[in-house]
Order: C-alpha cells, then structure tokens, then sequence
C-alpha cells in the first residue's frame, strides 16, 4: 500500500473484570471512491445480536495468542480475509459493552483488490461505508433505551437503508474522537 507498517499492536486484555474477551478489526480499503470501512451484517440466526451491523471479530478463544490474533482470525473466518492482507495501525480503546463483553477494537488497512466473502452462518451481508461519513460526528446521533430496567444510552448512525448502533457505532466514534485528536481528520463540532 505504499506506506510503512507500524509495529503490530497488541496489549494484554485483563481475564479478570468479569466480562467476556472479544476483539475487533475495523477494516479499511481503499477503493476508487476513497477509503471505506468494511462492515457485516450477522446472520439472522445466531444467538447474540442477530441481524446487527458489527466488525468481523468475535470472542477471543484460548488458542488465541493475543486479542490482535483473535480478531485477525475471526475477520478470516466471516469474510474470508487472509491475516497477512491487513496491515494493523493500531488498537482503540478497550470497549465494554451492555452484554457483558469486553472488546479490544483494532484498526487496519486492507490490501485493496481483497473482495470479502461472507460466511453464511455467520454473516448475511458484507458492506462497505465510506470513512468520510462515518468518521463525520455530524452523522451520529445519541439514543436510549432502557434495557433489563435500565436505560442505555448508545450512539448510532444511519447510513442509507442501514443502522449503525450500539457498540459498533461507539467504537467508531472511539475511532472518530481519535482521528479529530491527531489533527488527522477535519474537526467537526459535536453536535450530540
């Protein structure tokens, strides 16, 4: 791609806060419109959070050396991209999330001739969404809902016919938040 790869990240999540270990990789590729992030739909099936907009990532198993490796594996896993085709620029903040887990968000650059392919017991759709707008705060918005008795308070954002929200959302607002930090992106006054 061009650019020289940072060392590959990794941090050591605690195992003992009581909360499930997940990782994440949000995918970036540059395509001819720009840099889009790479987003599944989960399969309708599945137990937790079906049919929600997320990350290829998953929970860190025991054979996993590290979050990094978890979330690279499971990005091979549900869309089919090979670790070796992502160089990782970095780790976001740990996430806790209102279902009880813990996710170690990593950030990568795709090679851009990689074309996913969605695992069909995992995955029901495979989507790209520009960075641009997702890294935009003008295009978030703040929701609630109140959930086993208490309200949730969760970002979201809507792009075309889709809804970003919950934890998918915040960890792209974590994203957002740092770029605009770094002076890498335009600043763009918090309108929640």
């Amino acid at each position: 791609m061009g650019m020289t790869s940072p060392p590959r990240p990794d941090r050591d999540v605690p195992r003992d806060h009581g909360l499930r270990l997940a990782a994440t990789l949000c995918p970036i590729v540059e395509r001819a419109g720009g840099l889009s992030v790479i987003l599944t739909r989960r399969a309708d099936g599945l137990r937790a959070h079906p049919g929600q907009i997320s990350f290829p990532g998953g929970k860190i198993d025991a054979g996993d050396a590290s979050s990094l490796d978890a979330a690279l594996r499971e990005a091979h896993e549900e869309i089919g991209l090979p670790p070796h085709h992502v160089d990782v620029l970095g780790a976001l903040d740990l996430y806790p999330t209102g279902t009880g887990f813990l996710v170690a968000p990593y950030v990568g650059f795709i090679e851009r001739d990689f074309l996913p392919i969605a695992e069909p017991g995992e995955v029901a759709e495979v989507f790209e969404v520009p960075l641009d707008f997702l890294m935009d705060r003008k295009n978030h918005s703040r929701e609630a809902l109140v959930h086993e008795g208490r309200e949730r308070h969760f970002y979201v954002i809507n792009f075309e016919r889709r809804r970003i929200w919950g934890a998918t959302a915040g960890m792209l607002r974590l994203l957002a938040d740092r770029i605009a930090a770094l002076g890498l992106g335009p600043v763009i006054e918090d309108t929640v």
